[in-house]
Order: C-alpha cells, then sequence, then structure tokens
C-alpha cells in the first residue's frame, strides 16, 4: 500500500500535463526505427508520446535525476513496443556516457523545466505557494540545498544570484534584509523566505503579476541544482552524440535558457566562425546544423489556458548536416 506522499506524488504526475506535446512530437518526427534520448524524462509525458511512434527496432533512453522518475519510467516502458534504457542521474553526465559508447542517436530532446512531480510535492521545497523545508534539490544526494545559501552565504554573493539568475530588479535589498533576518533566526522554511521578499520590496511590487517571490526561488534552485552548468554541458554533448541528420530539440521557460539554446544552435548554423571585423573569411568554416525553428515555437492560447505553467515555455529544434 503507497504512503500517502507516494500517493500524493503520483497524483501529481497523472496530472502532469507535458508542455508543447504536438509541436515537438511534429518537430523530432520519430520513425518506427528511430533512436532517441529524452533527456529530462520527469513523469514522463514527452517520452510516451515519442514512444509510442517507436516500434521493435526503435531505440528510447531515458535520462533523469529525480529518484521519482524512474517508476514512471518502469510504467512506460512496460507499454511499449521499443527497446527502453534508463539512466539515473545529470543528464550531461547520461550524454557524456552515451557519447563515450559510440552509438549515435537520431534525436536527442530536453524539457528543462521543473516537473509537475517536483513543484507540487510540498516537502521538497521548490514552490513558494507551499510552506515547506527549504530543499529544492532535483537530486537529493547533492550536497548543497536553497536553505545553505540563504544561511551561508554573503549578501553580496545573494544579491548577484537573484540578480544574475533570477533577473531579481530588487536583488540587493532582498539579500540584506535575508542577512538582517537571519541574525536573529536562522531559515529553514518556505514561508520564511516569502515572507522576507515581500518586507523587502516596494509596495506596488508585491502586487504585480506574479507572486513576488517567484525570481528568487528561480535563482536559487538554478544554483542548487547546476541547472544552467549542466545544459552548457549537455548542448555540445547532444549534438556529438546525433547522428547525421539527427534533430535536437529543447523546451526552456526562462531566458537564461533560451538565450544559450539560441546561441548554441547559431553557432552550429553558422558557416563562419571568423572575427565580424575580418575582411574575408580564414577559417574556411562549414555550418554543421540547420535551424529548424527560425522562431522560438511557443505555446498556443488554448494550451495556456489549461495548462498556466506552459506559458513562458519555447521550443527550438536544430538539424545535424
Amino acid at each position: 500500500m503507497p504512503s500517502a506522499a507516494a500517493s500524493f506524488v503520483m497524483e501529481m504526475a497523472m496530472a502532469h500535463e507535458p508542455v508543447l506535446l504536438n509541436e515537438l512530437v511534429r518537430l523530432l518526427d520519430v520513425r518506427e526505427d528511430s533512436r532517441a534520448v529524452d533527456c529530462t524524462v520527469g513523469a514522463a509525458g514527452h517520452a510516451r508520446a515519442v514512444g509510442e511512434h517507436l516500434g521493435p527496432e526503435g531505440l528510447l533512453v531515458g535520462c533523469d535525476r529525480d529518484p521519482l522518475a524512474e517508476g514512471y519510467w518502469r510504467d512506460l516502458a512496460a507499454g511499449l513496443r521499443c527497446r527502453t534504457r534508463f539512466m539515473r542521474g545529470n543528464f550531461a553526465d547520461c550524454l557524456e556516457t552515451l557519447v563515450n559508447e559510440g552509438a549515435p542517436m537520431t534525436h536527442v530532446y530536453m524539457d528543462l523545466g521543473v516537473s509537475s512531480m517536483q513543484i507540487d510535492t510540498p516537502e521538497r521545497g521548490f514552490s513558494y505557494s507551499y510552506d515547506a523545508p527549504l530543499d529544492m534539490r532535483m537530486d537529493p544526494t547533492l550536497r548543497l540545498t536553497a536553505e545553505e545559501i540563504l544561511s551561508t552565504w554573503p549578501e553580496a554573493a545573494m544579491a548577484e544570484l537573484f540578480s544574475r539568475y533570477g533577473e531579481e530588479r530588487y536583488s540587493r535589498r532582498i539579500a540584506r534584509a535575508i542577512v538582517a533576518r537571519r541574525a536573529k533566526a536562522p531559515y529553514t522554511r518556505t514561508c520564511e523566505l516569502v515572507d522576507t521578499i515581500k518586507d523587502a520590496i516596494p509596495t506596488p511590487a508585491r502586487f504585480a503579476a506574479g507572486n513576488p517571490a517567484r525570481r528568487v526561488f528561480q535563482a536559487l534552485r538554478i544554483e542548487v541544482n547546476e541547472e544552467l552548468e549542466s545544459l552548457a554541458r549537455a548542448l555540445p554533448l547532444a549534438f556529438d552524440l546525433l547522428e547525421s541528420g539527427g534533430v535536437l530539440a529543447v523546451i526552456s521557460f526562462h531566458s537564461l535558457e533560451d538565450r544559450m539554446v539560441k546561441d548554441f544552435f547559431t553557432r552550429k548554423a553558422k558557416p563562419c566562425i571568423c572575427p565580424p571585423d575580418f575582411p574575408v573569411c580564414a577559417c574556411g568554416g562549414k555550418a554543421t546544423g540547420v535551424v529548424m525553428t527560425p522562431k522560438a515555437v511557443v505555446p498556443g492560447a488554448a494550451e495556456v489556458e489549461t495548462n498556466p505553467r506552459a506559458a513562458s515555455a519555447k521550443l527550438r529544434a536544430l538539424r545535424k548536416l
């Protein structure tokens, strides 16, 4: 008999709506014999749609650092006709392993959003909507937690973190308030941080669109899970893993991720890498990819209405030459 917590997580996974599902499937154009890698399995929504297109000669590899994802993968794999493989760990590490194994893939795709099973499981501390421990680790074996950052980092370092990863306008005021608050009592709960943020920012900002704690929570989550560092490692590995004609697709949810993906795709599609002030090309470079999405694909109004979390999603795809 599953525990109440396990049942809650299962219900959240069942309610999870994969973002830009139809658009992703269309761009990937998976065949029965394709070999695809889902870098961020989560509740397996995208993996299910891709796996249903694969036949007995096809292969679907799933990667995730969250131990809960493996259970959903097992349930999915049991009903698929294709071969399957699950790899537990950071997706950059998994891609490196696959590259070293030397078996090229036809498709690699990533959904960089936080899974519903993470956001909607209060005790994991991802959401500012629940009172929970300040954890935010996707992989529970990671050392760093949000609580440690708030309890030990210097004010200047926190301000820089909130500004860089959260694009928070009031990062210095918030960092100053956190340091003043922790001198009286340590931070242990998400509600304590939310209250500090609300008190630190100007009154009009408290009532602006969205929760005023959103950007700080985003910055903490990115730092705890080394999300941008992992993406920077994963993109070239994913491209190297593809065979000629293979497709790399990425769904991002904030500008830092999307900018990194866009710049990487642009470099692969650009034949010349000479400095812009060179009068003629001296590198003899050739494009190694074709951008399939000149403009990022975004959710339609109907999807956003049924799944508000999809609102900030952007999908980009690149075909390897």
